[in-house]
């Protein structure tokens, strides 16, 4: 019955070998960058944006190494998780599963949120806006490789290794901790992931993942409708000039969208398809549909905020050509700095989500 089901389904049982493939390959690309070769995307020497990141000052002399040495180390603990469950067995208590889980969900943490910065989200936001103004030249005439330039693309590359990386130590840490790998039950039931629990602790975790967005609109619609909310008049002028404001009021209507489609994951709607969607209505709806990308929005929204709490801690947040600080052109500022809990908060929503809606499992058979 196991060999019927779709391959991404039993992901526990590749998705270490994935992951340790994909190690590989960045070790690989750090070699190359070590040894002369060309495409390394971190530092100001090779990323203009670097300013925005933790590597401003990576070079690919120093930083290939690095790069390579850490991929290879990744890769053997990748394919030491690989084996457990299968060929060998270890403790959940023992020293060496507690560094093997710590290894794993650092290397997750760093490519997930450390890596990327706010380009990520720019890209995913503005794809939308310049894919329906492409036949106006609106905003601009734009060239695929001026908006998602190689160091850009790299991070979501990151992401990507970094997701893969939850996914092995989770699957890892369930195996060590006599959980089932596939759905992460165990007996006795842990009762905050029951459907009940997860409904009320997960609304609340859905009223701050709507409310955030929506305060991050409001000021961008503002600033279109002609009211200066929490800038100078002299930056405010500068954008109504240059149309900033109504490229921020695009953004804004996309954040109005998201925070509409995170209020179903508590809501009916969000578990069986309304009677107003043609062909599927009455329809349970895909839980991956929900779940898989409210969890990529979660990471880039939470890895964007972490990049405007470290540059206002730095003093160096620019907007346009004007330093931003507390005070001053406050609008620009505030709203981001909360972001990160904007992320948290979503990853909580989806996760209740999964919690609710998730069916026995064929593999364990819990519910």
């Amino acid at each position: 019955m196991h060999q019927a089901r779709p391959s991404w389904r039993r992901w526990p049982d590749w998705v270490a070998y994935a992951t340790a493939a994909w190690s590989l390959g960045y070790s690989a690309l750090g070699i190359w960058w070590a040894r002369g070769g060309a495409g390394f995307p971190f530092g100001l020497a090779n990323d203009s944006g670097a300013t925005l990141s933790w590597f401003t000052g990576a070079t690919a002399r120093k930083g290939g190494p690095v790069i390579a040495a850490a991929g290879a180390i990744a890769t053997l603990v990748a394919l030491y998780m690989a084996r457990q469950g299968h060929t060998e067995r270890v403790g959940s208590n023992t020293t060496v599963a507690t560094v093997v889980k710590a290894f794993g969900w650092t290397v997750a943490v760093i490519l997930c949120l450390g890596v990327p910065d706010f380009r990520v989200l720019v890209v995913v936001a503005y794809a939308p806006i310049i894919l329906l103004g492409a036949p106006f030249d609106w905003p601009q005439p734009v060239r695929l490789v001026d908006v998602i330039p190689w160091p850009v693309l790299n991070q979501a590359v990151c992401i990507v290794g970094g997701v893969a990386w939850a996914a092995t130590t989770l699957a890892f840490q369930r195996r060590v901790g006599d959980a089932c790998a596939y759905c992460g039950r165990r007996s006795p039931r842990v009762e905050w992931q029951q459907p009940d629990a997860a409904r009320r602790w997960g609304g609340w975790a859905v009223a701050v993942a709507v409310a955030i967005p929506l305060l991050y609109a409001a000021t961008r619609f503002a600033w279109a409708l002609g009211i200066p909310l929490g800038l100078t008049e002299a930056f405010y002028r500068e954008g109504e000039r240059t149309g900033l404001w109504w490229r921020g009021a695009a953004l804004a209507t996309l954040a109005v969208v998201g925070a509409a489609l995170t209020v179903g994951l508590a809501k009916p709607w969000g578990e069986v398809f309304p009677r107003w969607v043609p062909r599927l209505a009455g329809r349970r709806v895909p839980p991956a549909l929900a779940i898989v990308p409210a969890t990529f929005v979660s990471l880039i929204v939470s890895s964007a905020g972490l990049m405007f709490v470290r540059m206002a801690i730095r003093g160096t947040f620019m907007l346009g050509t004007h330093r931003v600080t507390f005070t001053e052109n406050w609008g620009g500022l505030w709203p981001e700095l909360v972001w990160p809990i904007w992320g948290v908060a979503l990853g909580a929503a989806t996760l209740a989500y999964q919690y609710r809606t998730r069916q026995r499992c064929r593999y364990c058979g819990r519910d």
